[in-house]
């Protein structure tokens, strides 16, 4: 049977409906055609044009509906062929940390011997000679595991040379490591009998003296011996961090540990409409503080409160709905910080003639025990905070599945998404754990290929077993785990698109350093479609995003990138070349590339 409509309520439905009609199909701000948009929805579906009116996609279909939406003030882009798909969404980066960096002294990454190693920092101290003798000298993305030859060594004495008396603080890109010089060591109180910190190490040599090199919480020892950066720096690299986002085509991110004047920066930023991409932190408890489950909890929320926005439209805004802990360090030498369900290998042997056998060091205990992780997790639950946790070895990855399992059991049907960074060893055992309990591995890709890290700092310590699934992305999907992307940046320079091409194929650019050559592992590594669904879909889901980013479908937010070529259709080793020729956060512009400009952008109608 029809309903029986009163005859006005009738007549105003009518109205209604016609009225979304014309809205639906009133002039866009800017169209896209002539080139596959590649949507992430449900069924990868491929369409031809899309349109994005008020910051909002308002249309995704075929050319010939597109027509409705071209008005005299529309922008129209001809793609010609050109790709067309959502912003890329990292979920574990740490763009403040990387935006301070781009204005320091920097290592970028690079294979040193010592005596260039130490030529780079002297140069930097002699750029600076106006500086005081107690004004500290920072620098930063130090690549230790690609020091030349490989295996050498540095200690206090390496920076000790140096023609300075300034105190030196040198930090590894992975940020988990520093070298300092001895004027840190005595500005820091730190001798040879301090007492190692909770979550930390200071190295030592056979004779107990400290070399310089410290682990974790013991770089913290130092760090609060430097200044505080300025409200201006802080801004400043703020600031800096957001262009080269931009030119990769990331829309949104995760701060993976945040500082509340880090955040403030940002914050600064959005007041002046300054932001070009979301902004989404995690501030980080430490392991003292995650003794005192709810007071630590207590001053998440209290970031939370002053900083965390509800969205205006479809413009960039911050959250502050996740919390940072940090399970273990790094699994690789010499830190070997990780926490492992076995020894790992020593070599007993000679340098070239090994022999490399089960060692007695499983790397420290998980830096949030069981009996601690638990309640902070029951805790971070009941305030409604989603926890994202460090964990590389398999023993903190383990000890994380069982924590979150807990929580899951306490907390029945709360829709919280838990996140795992990194699990770059994980027990195959513990491959299906992630997806029967709903948690996210963010993955870094561009580490599951053959470098100096995963080979000359991981094969052999690592043993056969365990290097044969080290990163294993590929194997975690197919045990049924939903996998999201996280760059790390800036433990790696930026490049998203080198890391989507590790992702599929686990090896390097064609034409690098032949020790590197071939594939990484026995894991199979991803199909493009779950490379780029990672990146884009499964990033915000992490981010309870999914109903507004991530896919172009109607109704979401217009985060969308134009790429020069097409991701599908190009070889996969090119994938690392692909180029980003326009940014859109929200329907507003941010980035756009001469090319775009001058090749395939149609004069405004």
């Amino acid at each position: 049977m029809r309903p029986a409509w009163p005859a006005p309520a009738l007549v105003y439905l009518l109205l209604f409906i016609a009225g979304v009609a014309r809205a639906d199909t009133a002039p866009a701000d800017l169209v896209y055609q002539n080139g596959p948009v590649y949507t992430v929805d449900a069924k990868d579906s491929v369409a031809e044009a899309l349109a994005i009116r008020a910051g909002n996609i308002v249309y995704v279909g075929d050319r010939a509906g597109l027509a409705t939406f071209i008005g005299p003030r529309t922008r129209v882009i001809d793609l010609h062929g050109r790709m067309l798909m959502p912003g890329l969404v990292d979920a574990h980066m740490h763009p403040a940390e990387a935006g301070g960096q781009l204005l320091s002294c920097n290592l970028n990454y690079e294979a040193l011997t010592v005596q260039a190693f130490q030529a780079r920092i002297q140069a930097c101290l002699d750029a600076d000679k106006a500086q005081a003798a107690d004004r500290w000298l920072t620098v930063v993305n130090w690549f230790q595991t690609n020091m030349l030859p490989p295996g050498v060594e540095v200690t206090r004495a390496t920076l000790d040379a140096l023609a300075t008396r300034r105190p030196i603080l040198v930090t590894s890109s992975f940020g988990h490591t520093s070298l300092v010089n001895s004027r840190a060591l005595a500005l820091a109180r730190i001798t040879d009998s301090t007492p190692d910190p909770l979550a930390g190490k200071i190295v030592r040599d056979a004779a107990g003296v400290a070399t310089g090199l410290l682990e974790d919480d013991g770089q913290d020892l130092v760090r609060k011996q430097l200044p505080s950066p300025t409200r201006a720096e802080n801004l400043a690299a703020a600031r800096a961090s957001l262009l080269p986002m931009r030119q990769q085509g990331i829309t949104t991110f995760l701060d993976a540990a945040s500082a509340p004047d880090e955040i403030a920066a940002y914050a600064a930023l959005e007041r002046a409409g300054e932001l070009t991409v979301r902004a989404h932190f995690a501030p980080a408890i430490d392991p003292k503080e995650g003794r005192s489950p709810r007071r630590a909890v207590a001053a998440v929320k209290a970031i939370q409160r002053r900083y965390d926005q509800v969205p205006k439209g479809a413009q960039p805004r911050l959250t502050v709905r996740n919390a940072k802990l940090f399970m273990d360090g790094v699994i690789t030498a010499p830190a070997f910080t990780s926490g492992m369900l076995t020894p790992y290998f020593v070599n007993a042997g000679t340098p070239t003639a090994p022999r490399w056998v089960l060692g007695k060091n499983s790397g420290p205990p998980t830096y949030f025990p069981p009996a601690v992780l638990r309640p902070l997790l029951a805790e971070l639950a009941k305030a409604g905070i989603d926890p994202h946790l460090h964990a590389d070895g398999e023993l903190a990855v383990r000890e994380s599945l069982d924590g979150i399992e807990a929580m899951r059991a306490r907390f029945p049907g709360r829709d919280l998404r838990c996140a795992i960074a990194h699990a770059e060893l994980v027990s195959p055992s513990d491959f299906p754990r992630f997806g029967r309990l709903d948690v996210i591995p963010v993955l870094s890709f561009q580490w599951a290929k053959p470098a100096s890290d995963t080979v000359d700092g991981a094969r052999d310590y690592l043993g056969p077993a365990r290097y044969a699934v080290l990163e294993p992305e590929g194997l975690l999907v197919a045990a049924g785990a939903r996998i999201a992307y996280g760059s790390d940046w800036p433990v790696d320079p930026l490049d998203e698109w080198l890391a989507l091409q590790v992702g599929v194929t686990r090896a390097n650019r064609p034409g690098g350093d032949p020790r590197y050559a071939g594939r990484l592992g026995e894991d199979p590594g991803l199909s493009r479609a779950a490379a780029l669904r990672a990146i884009t879909m499964g990033s915000s889901y992490v981010l309870h995003e999914e109903a507004h980013t991530g896919s172009l479908e109607v109704g979401k937010w217009a985060d969308v990138i134009v790429l020069d070529r097409d991701f599908f259709r190009i070889a996969p080793e090119e994938i690392a070349d692909i180029k980003v020729l326009q940014t859109v956060v929200g329907g507003r512009v941010v980035y756009e590339s001469d090319v775009l400009g001058k090749v395939i952008s149609l004069p405004l109608r």
